[in-house]
């Protein structure tokens, strides 16, 4: 069945238009609700955690999901300004029956969005998803005033996260000695990923970490590295972590200034699981670097690819029972660490393999020259379907046997605007951009 509200990940918009309205926000906080309660034991009332980025629209919106959810009979726990993958990790250790994350990820701050956690710390089902859609088309009532839920705030739950963090990097290791310089872009970890790798060792250099509602992402974060390159340049530093807006997410640097992104990243964590045993495969999506496929079937490790989005990788992790996987914007996701994708986790993995290796971000990837990609997008009309433009498939498919081994070629819809996007990678960044336009100029 279609979903009406919920997107790949949870539901999003412009603050202040359907469906991120207070009136709405209060609406699906009392589906959720309905939908908990019917799921839950009649023994015990359900109790969710809501937590948020720092966008100022989160006051509205987090007080919106407190009252429908009340209304629904359902208690809530307010852990405040923390990183989405915080919410997963305190809904499954505090044994809560959800968690709610009020969030637009790497999105302006004018945007914003409601992510949900299942009570094992996963994205909510489809099954879910859709029965609280269905919830949503009845009228919102009440529960009797004795019935209604309470509200509390906990004041622990940034230092629970920390320890949480911290017990992911190995016992034996620590960050004295390491310079790194973090970028929170002003967003959800601005107070609690500096404590993790202070209280690890290492010597922490904070930018982005001024939040005022409405600077979010805005020039720095993983979306905009550039601060970050500058900032690690101007320290001195040994090496550079720029998370997004709320945490689920990372890019590194080198010393030099030089950018890391989420495929060579799985790499060096790849290798690093090797030194300790067989590692049975590993998920990218459509927009994995092809160097990096090839070089895990050299490695003996298997590789598949889902569609793009996280929610999308972790399906097909599951459906294999692998624990490895992510996204070149920088997603990474350990099963054996956290239940979903998590910046600051997946950076320590990346820190404690260069510990254990004892080499350089540069010197650990350097065994995976990366294929040049050429991506354009092309306006097309609303009801364009690239799949009945014979020139288009011609062309698509002479390119290929050109490229043969030595490249793909990928194109999509854009699921949000009237574009059609076309990828070409090969070794040669000069054939990827001519055979990309080739491919274009059919439409």
């Amino acid at each position: 069945m279609a979903r009406k509200y919920f997107g790949t990940d949870g539901v999003r918009g412009r603050v202040g238009e359907m469906p991120i309205t207070p009136d709405f926000v209060m609406r699906l906080g009392y589906a959720a609700g309905k939908v908990l309660t019917q799921a839950g034991s009649t023994d015990a009332k359900p109790t969710v955690l809501i937590g948020k980025d720092t966008r100022i629209s989160g006051y509205m919106l987090e007080a919106a999901l407190e009252a429908g959810l009340s209304a629904a009979g359902v208690d809530v726990l307010l852990a405040g300004p923390v990183p989405t993958p915080a919410v997963a990790y305190l809904t499954r250790a505090l044994r809560l029956s959800a968690g709610i994350v009020i969030s637009a990820s790497h999105n302006p701050y004018y945007d914003n969005g409601i992510k949900f956690f299942s009570a094992q710390g996963n994205k909510l089902p489809d099954t879910v998803e859709q029965a609280i859609e269905a919830a949503l088309d009845t009228p919102m009532s009440c529960v009797s005033s004795e019935k209604l839920g309470k509200a509390h705030r906990i004041e622990d739950a940034r230092g629970r996260y920390v320890e949480f963090c911290k017990s992911t990097f190995p016992t034996e290791l620590d960050l004295r000695g390491l310079k790194i310089v973090l970028d929170c872009a002003h967003g959800a970890a601005y107070q609690i990923a500096p404590l993790v790798f202070h209280e690890l060792g290492a010597e922490v250099i904070t930018i982005g970490n001024q939040p005022n509602g409405l600077n979010i992402n805005d020039g720095f974060g993983a979306t905009s590295p550039a601060a970050l390159r500058d900032a690690v340049r101007n320290h001195q530093a040994d090496i550079g972590i720029a998370l997004d807006g709320d945490a689920d997410r990372l890019l590194m640097t080198d010393a030099t200034g030089c950018l890391y992104d989420g495929d060579q990243l799985l790499y060096v964590m790849i290798k690093d699981r090797l030194k300790n045993g067989p590692v049975n495969g590993a998920v990218g999506t459509l927009m994995t670097n092809m160097a990096l496929e090839i070089a895990l079937k050299k490695m003996g490790v298997g590789f598949a690819r889902a569609k793009v989005g996280d929610r999308y990788v972790l399906e097909v992790m599951r459906e294999r029972g692998w624990i490895l996987g992510g996204e070149g914007s920088g997603h990474l996701l350990c099963l054996d660490k956290q239940t979903t994708g998590d910046g600051i986790v997946s950076a320590l993995q990346i820190l404690s393999a260069l510990k254990r290796s004892g080499m350089t971000l540069a010197e650990s990837v350097a065994d995976l020259p990366l294929f040049p990609q050429t991506l354009i997008n092309v306006k097309v009309s609303a009801d364009f379907d690239w799949l009945q433009n014979a020139g288009m498939i011609a062309e698509k498919e002479q390119v290929e046997r050109e490229l043969g081994d030595n490249g793909r070629v990928l194109i999509r819809p854009s699921g949000t605007e009237p574009l059609i996007r076309v990828m070409v990678e090969a070794r040669n960044a000069d054939v990827a951009q001519q055979m990309a336009h080739r491919i274009a100029g059919k439409v």
